[in-house]
């Protein structure tokens, strides 16, 4: 009884709306190049809010300019530190490697022999008129014409990283002005919704809302607590860029197991400081090998399910079966969303199938 009947006047209201929602699409598409440093300043302003609003309600700075102006400055110092504790360190082993790598082509250079043959190739080909006949060549020609492209590439790419900087500027202005009328702004779009559904799609996007920000915070607290494990275990055992390897590793870990990605830096600076010591690769290796198992561990085992466990109410079996699927199917994005989007839907079934069935 509760089947309503397909009319003209519905068939025609659903087709205006397909067609409206695809014509949106498309224009979205067309205009994504406009409205992409947007979505890009509005992730920002989402994570920077929290924050924002720390400064205004704890620290009683009632100026939202100054809220703001407060906290990219201490975004900034922050990153600074971060780059302050990296980059001298980066730029030591750099160092270190370069020499390594001139001293050992000179020694190469300086103790080799080139065989007879190689010798006598060598004179009976780079004569006067070989160099010539082969300076004429259509190669030469071309690679002449290759390398003139390659300084136009390099004059464009220049124009690009003015363009660049352009954006960024833009972004920033985006997101300061997003967080000034943050509140108003998120809201608002709540009375363009017809009033009949307000309430179901508000409390809907409530609890999304409310997942996601669990989801972020928890993510966030193991992100920083799995960079300090990394860095006091690279520390440990003594290996290079101890402290800045482990708080990038930590900061990759906000996207689940994309931790995995350090490991390619690890092998490279493990490299590195066995070329710097002489000591046996593998074993530098086999220890960096061996902080990644503990860490993982104590992660896996401890800090996602007291953390993540009890702030989204998930049994640690079903927050790794959420994170397989969801990854399955969406890829990289899934295992952003995945722990959300169980949330979510766990909470529906409890709302709704649940009660009716008591």
């Amino acid at each position: 009884m509760f089947e309503k009947k397909i009319t003209f006047d519905r068939f025609v209201r659903g087709g205006i709306a397909v067609a409206l929602a695809v014509g949106i699409f498309y224009m979205i598409d067309s205009l994504s190049s406009v409205l992409w440093p947007f979505f890009v300043a509005w992730i920002g302003a989402y994570l920077l809010y929290p924050l924002v609003s720390f400064l205004e309600r704890r620290c009683y700075i009632r100026w939202r300019v100054l809220s703001i102006l407060v906290a990219i400055l201490l975004i900034v110092t922050a990153a600074g530190v971060f780059g302050y504790l990296t980059i001298p360190q980066g730029i030591e082993q750099y160092r270190r490697v370069s020499d390594d790598l001139q001293e050992f082509t000179t020694s190469y250079l300086s103790n080799a022999e080139l065989p007879l043959q190689l010798q006598d190739y060598i004179d009976h080909t780079l004569t006067s008129d070989n160099v010539l006949e082969l300076l004429q060549r259509d190669d030469v020609i071309s690679a002449v014409q290759t390398i003139g492209g390659k300084l136009w590439d390099l004059v464009s790419g220049t124009g690009k990283v003015l363009m660049g900087i352009v954006d960024a500027c833009m972004l920033m202005l985006y997101m300061f002005f997003i967080l000034m009328d943050y509140e108003r702004l998120a809201n608002g779009w709540f009375h363009l919704v017809p009033a009949e559904y307000r309430s179901s799609v508000k409390s809907m996007v409530d609890d999304v809302k409310r997942g996601m920000n669990a989801y972020f915070r928890g993510q966030g607290m193991i992100a920083f607590l799995v960079g300090v494990l990394f860095a006091i275990g690279f520390t440990i055992i003594d290996f290079p860029m101890a402290i800045g390897l482990g708080l990038f590793i930590g900061a990759l870990n906000m996207v689940p197991y994309l931790q995995l990605v350090g490991l390619i830096p690890t092998v490279l600076l493990a490299a590195l400081k066995a070329a710097d010591t002489g000591e046996s690769f593998w074993v530098i290796l086999a220890c960096a090998i061996a902080v990644f198992c503990v860490v993982q561990a104590i992660q896996d085992l401890i800090l996602t399910p007291k953390i993540l466990g009890h702030v989204m109410g998930l049994k640690p079996a079903v927050i790794l079966l959420s994170l397989s699927v969801w990854g399955a199917l969406l890829g990289l994005i899934g295992l952003i969303i995945a722990l959300p989007l169980t949330t979510l839907v766990w909470s529906y079934y409890k709302r709704f199938v649940l009660k009716e069935q008591d």
